[in-house]
């Protein structure tokens, strides 16, 4: 299992990538309770730790686990998404961008 600081990291390293997304996405992570927020609506995309409750226009319920291997491509995020390991809420039109932008990534 993946730990929350290495994903924040990993998805530092893909922020050229993410910033063309133009949104906040928070991750809620299931198996540990916390949450990681990506901020793309400013010249560079951030990614830090958050609170359950801070303000994003999609919110993506999975495992640490399940975020791992989308960032590093081990798992697609339309297969996530249709096997139950990811639920979203808030736009999935922003979901889908990003899920694009991983894909890329």
């Amino acid at each position: 299992m993946a730990d929350v600081s290495s994903l924040v990291e990993a998805m530092r390293e893909r922020a050229d990538t993410l910033k063309e997304l133009g949104y906040k996405v928070r991750f809620d992570l299931t198996d540990t309770g916390e949450a990681i927020l990506l901020d793309a609506t400013g010249a560079a995309a951030e990614v830090s730790g958050a609170a359950g409750e801070d303000e994003a226009d999609a919110v993506l319920k999975l495992s640490t686990d399940t975020l791992d291997k989308l960032i590093t491509g081990r798992i697609g995020p339309m297969l996530a998404f249709s096997t139950g390991r990811l639920k979203i809420s808030g736009s999935q039109g922003v979901a889908l961008k990003l899920a694009g932008l991983l894909d890329q990534a």
